[in-house]
């Protein structure tokens, strides 16, 4: 009889053990996901200063569509936790979309070369983030899962496993600029990118968004 509790104890202790490192293992790839993430919006806000100086360079009177693409890059830099983050990427997206417009209006902005080439690198950059931020919602919706259901939720509040926040973006808010170079001029359009269900990732903003 005591061969058989101690038997049932041991069998106990490694389910346990193997649990717990599961939910560990996804834990940590949950934050890996998200710090992929983080690189691509970095990325992005690194190219942002160029793009701006770009155009204002032709269309120095739009200070307020240029204050406002700066301001709500600032914002989105400091930024804490998926949520906050996708708030503000939302309202950085729209910016963006203002500040394209106003590029649409100026044909010689439309033929400079580094223009062409920062509309370019910020279109990769914005498809990066799409990927990126899918990879990271599905992940986050395995981590939740198994925290959730049985048996990782008689582990998780314990040892302290608790629910991870989805990136997402309002469609209403983010208008992801995307890049349409089959014109002869390579004019910048701006569209809402796909909204994000949870657990599918959607499309960026980047972020997604």
């Amino acid at each position: 009889m005591l061969w058989i509790i101690l038997g049932v104890v041991v069998v106990l202790v490694v389910a346990l053990v193997l649990l717990y490192n599961r939910l560990v293992n996804l834990r940590n790839r949950v934050e890996n996901a998200w710090a992929q993430v983080d690189v691509q919006l970095k990325r992005r806000y690194d190219l942002i200063p160029n793009l701006v100086e770009t155009v204002k360079g032709y269309a120095a009177h739009e200070r307020e569509t240029f204050e406002a693409v700066t301001a709500a890059r600032t914002r989105a830099q400091a930024a804490q936790g998926p949520a906050e983050q996708g708030a503000a990427e939302g309202i950085l997206g729209q910016a963006l979309g203002r500040l394209f417009a106003v590029a649409e209006a100026y044909p010689e902005l439309q033929a400079d070369e580094n223009f062409r080439q920062l509309q370019e690198e910020l279109a990769q950059t914005e498809n990066r983030i799409a990927v990126s931020r899918q990879v990271y919602n599905d992940t986050v919706l395995t981590f939740n899962n198994a925290i959730q259901t049985f048996p990782g939720v008689v582990i998780a509040g314990p040892f302290g496993f608790s629910a991870r926040e989805f990136f997402e973006t309002d469609e209403a808010e983010r208008a992801a600029p995307r890049v349409d170079f089959g014109s002869a001029t390579g004019t910048a359009s701006a569209a809402p990118a796909e909204p994000a269900e949870p657990g599918t990732g959607g499309a960026s903003g980047g972020t997604s968004a």
